[in-house]
């Protein structure tokens, strides 16, 4: 099994020069393990919850106590028969479960119920975007396994002898996702992590929330002279749960490497952990092989069978995928590339657009006040979209109440702010507070009049020539009626009366 990492002295270079590093080429893979989103664990009832009192949601299957069988979730296959389609994978007919055999605390039949040499789908790619190039990453593998306890480490008297041991995600359902070793940067890795977890909460298939641990990232990182096709050797970073550690964890370990090499080193395939304190990675242990797990058929589970009419159910329920939606808003709505990439950022943001769309029946103004002053609002309150106090309802009518002539654009961010606070909708408000735009002439031709008598200079302008001027004048009028004149009315008693 797996041993410490042997000593060795390794020559790293304190600062490594952008000449030097221009020489190596990093060559990057990502294990991506995500949670599946199913109401019990994989082989067992027991709730998956976040946030459960320790060890409240086990049984004898996932404490692995004598005599205890697996029965295989059927939902949790489903949806990673949905993630495979998503990626492009090649959904394999027959797979089949392993024993994966190691030694660890949290662990507690002594292996872990995974998949090995017949994973459920192989064979498919990921698209990501850098710097407005495109580039498709390939994925080798997807296949099912459950996850290992949590070991917990601090916060505990015992903390500095003890480990702690929650046994509630033994046994979650996880999908590992394995990319082909394609990345050449951390920025490439970082696209290539933010995309997937755009394309898994598309298809509905997990909530990727890396700080539940429902995904999380293993990174195999190498480093070789640039034009050479022999790959480095592989160095192992695990369980990095931030898209921001992951990107930091890489751009140590590739310095380190060009840094170990170039002083006369040699790198040692080792498993490393990234320390955020310190800003590095610190080895863990040798990294091992697929032999000193000893992987062997799991004996009390059938091969898994994947029938064609069960994929064609699977398929005709595929939710909308975010290039998909991307397409469609541009054609549809006729909005910018940026605009549809902002919009369809996360499945709820592309939601809510397309609900105030429809009710304001303005898609254009729909998406400037969702990208705009909702979400000005909302960052100020360090709230997301999905936990609006607007409801997309309630801001389509706000829209709609400006298209109407209901209201002025002005009178509209002032209402806003008042809809995130109290919930209500636009109309309500207006009503309540008097903001109706006004746009009978009688009552806006008092206003009209005491403004053209309060600046006499400026009408001596007008009426010599300066039509520029109408602008001030009607910006004073909207002062004085507190924004809500209406703007074209004003406009009209102005000019009849400055003839």
């Amino acid at each position: 099994m797996a041993k410490p990492a042997p000593a060795t002295s390794r020559i790293v270079t304190s600062r490594i020069t952008a000449e030097v590093a221009a020489a190596y080429e990093p060559v990057i893979g990502l294990e991506v393990h995500t949670q599946l989103k199913t109401a019990t664990k994989i082989f067992c009832g027991c709730a998956t919850r976040f946030g459960d009192p320790p060890n409240s949601n086990t049984c004898p299957v996932c404490l692995g106590l004598p005599g205890a069988l697996p029965v295989l979730n059927k939902r949790a296959v489903e949806l990673a028969l949905r993630a495979s389609l998503a990626l492009h994978l090649k959904v394999q007919e027959s797979s089949r479960f392993a024993r994966k055999n190691y030694f660890y605390p949290d662990l507690p039949k002594g292996y872990q119920i995974s998949m090995y040499e017949l994973p459920l789908a192989t064979g498919g790619w990921l698209e990501i975007e850098r710097e407005g190039a495109h580039k498709r990453i390939g994925i080798t593998r997807l296949h099912l396994e459950e996850d290992a306890a949590k070991g917990m480490h601090e916060g505990f008297p015992e903390s500095g002898t003890k480990t702690y041991i929650d046994y509630n995600r033994s046994g979650m359902p996880l999908a590992e996702i394995v990319s082909e070793p394609d990345l050449r940067s951390p920025a490439e890795a970082y696209a290539y992590l933010t995309t997937l977890k755009q394309v898994l909460e598309y298809a509905q298939v997990s909530d990727c929330n890396m700080e539940e641990g429902s995904l999380r990232c293993d990174a195999n990182v190498s480093v070789r002279p640039r034009g050479t096709e022999a790959f480095g050797t592989k160095v192992e970073v695990k369980n990095l749960n931030s898209f921001r550690y992951l990107q930091k964890a890489l751009e140590f370990e590739i310095e380190r490497h060009i840094g170990v090499l170039e002083g006369g080193g040699k790198i040692i395939q080792e498993t490393r952990l990234w320390n955020v304190a310190a800003g590095r990675t610190a080895a863990m242990r040798s990294k091992e092989f697929a032999h000193d797990y000893r992987y062997f058929p799991e004996p009390d589970l059938v091969p898994l069978r994947v029938s064609e009419s069960w994929m064609a159910r699977i398929r005709s329920d595929m939710p909308e995928l975010p290039a998909a939606r991307r397409e469609r808003f541009i054609e549809q709505y006729a909005l910018t590339e940026y605009n549809a990439d902002v919009l369809t950022a996360t499945r709820v943001t592309g939601d809510y657009f397309e609900k105030t769309a429809a009710v304001s029946g303005d898609a254009r103004a729909a998406a400037n006040w969702v990208m705009g002053d909702l979400a000005a609002l909302l960052k100020e309150q360090g709230t997301e979209i999905i936990e609006s106090p607007v409801s997309a309802e309630n801001l389509g009518g706000l829209i709609k109440l400006i298209a109407q002539g209901k209201i002025s654009g002005k009178i509209a961010k002032e209402i806003l702010p008042k809809m995130l606070s109290s919930g209500d909708a636009a109309d309500v408000i207006a009503e309540r507070e008097g903001l109706h735009q006004i746009s009978d002439t009688g009552a806006l031709e008092k206003i009209v009049d005491e403004v053209i008598a309060a600046n006499p200079k400026q009408v001596e302008q007008y009426r010599g020539g300066k039509q520029t001027v109408i602008a001030f004048l009607v910006g004073q009028v909207m002062k004085a009626s507190r924004g809500q004149a209406d703007p074209a009315a004003v406009n009209t008693l102005l000019k009849g009366k400055l003839v």
